[in-house]
């Protein structure tokens, strides 16, 4: 079910509004003049983008939350139905990573990971689901990234909470249809890689330099696709070609997809240069209020590559079903 009221009238709570796709979504509403209610650990920066959504004619309501902390979400809900007297959308946004291999990764950084972008989505759920039925319905949007159905090296905790969320919101659409409450819509976005400061604030322990596997989107991409679910919910929505490419990649030839992406992302993640371990934003803000990571040169650079690659891999993919297939018929003749 769509917003009950248009965009230019609704309030939509954001959480990870601070940077990357949290402000770029709350540009995108604040320029269709929404209230939105932004949501991160960084007062600071979250003012930043609150005076940018002013001057784009949205009206704006700074809450600063930690989503690990289920009283913090809860206090989130209660301030922005108060301050603008209802909420008709929920977007589940933040998110931490920490990049290296499985077994060198902190526990405690697991651990993170985990309560931020998994539990933190089920504190925001819980604390919206109330609120949305109080106004006749809305919209929970969970940001899930393309590695929600795939995966990649070096990137296991974040991977296992992305695979979770999309679990998580599947099931909670189940229980909302079979309990008469389908007024409000679950809906998940797959993003390809996006041009964010992410990957310069992963906790790294890779030592090596981390960058974006290309091909990278802007920001404004996959706020345009959220807009787009608020207004014409569906369960999942994919953010960028190559999200959707991987994604039936994976579908087709899941072991040949995974030897595939796993050569192709070991090989792009890492640049030549040296960094010490570092813990990131995983415990602690540094989001400067920034949409974007720096990245668009190399994106520039290597979308021609990628998109040979991508049609590579995928030719592959279906001739090697297609030889299956015909193996097993010749067995059975």
């Amino acid at each position: 079910m769509p917003l009950t009221r248009s965009l230019d009238a609704a309030t939509v709570v954001i959480t990870g509004a601070s940077s990357g796709i949290g402000t770029a979504t709350a540009y995108a509403l604040a320029r269709r003049g929404a209230a939105v209610v932004l949501a991160a650990r960084s007062e600071a920066a979250l003012g930043q983008v609150a005076q940018r959504c002013e001057e784009l004619g949205g009206r704006p309501l700074v809450v600063p939350t930690d989503v690990t902390d289920a009283v913090s979400v809860e206090r989130l809900a209660e301030r922005a139905a108060t301050g603008f007297g209802r909420i008709d959308a929920w977007i589940n946004n933040a998110a931490v990573g920490a990049v290296g291999l499985f077994d060198e990764i902190p526990v405690a950084e697991f651990r993170r990971v985990l309560e931020v972008n998994l539990l933190g989505a089920v504190h925001g759920i819980r604390a919206a689901l109330p609120h949305l039925g109080a106004a006749g319905g809305g919209v929970v949007v969970n940001n899930a990234s393309m590695l929600a159905e795939v995966a990649m090296p070096y990137q296991s905790a974040y991977n296992a909470t992305k695979h979770g969320l999309r679990g998580l919101a599947d099931t909670i659409r189940q229980e909302l249809r079979v309990t008469g409450r389908s007024n409000i819509s679950i809906c998940t976005v797959l993003p390809a890689t996006v041009d964010t400061p992410f990957f310069r604030h992963a906790a790294n322990h890779s030592g090596r330099e981390v960058l974006p596997p290309p091909p990278i989107y802007p920001p404004e991409m996959v706020a345009a696709t959220i807009v787009r679910l608020l207004r014409r919910p569906r369960r999942e929505a994919y953010a960028g070609n190559a999200a959707r490419l991987l994604g039936l990649q994976w579908r087709l030839a899941p072991a040949l997809a995974e030897r595939t992406l796993g050569w192709y992302t070991h090989r792009t993640q890492f640049g030549p240069g040296v960094r010490l371990e570092s813990t990131g934003n995983v415990f602690r803000a540094d989001a400067d209020g920034r949409r974007d990571g720096g990245w668009h040169g190399r994106r520039r650079q290597l979308v021609r590559m990628t998109a040979a690659f991508g049609l590579a891999a995928a030719g592959t993919a279906v001739g090697t079903i297609a030889a299956r297939s015909r193996r097993a018929r010749t067995e059975r003749a």
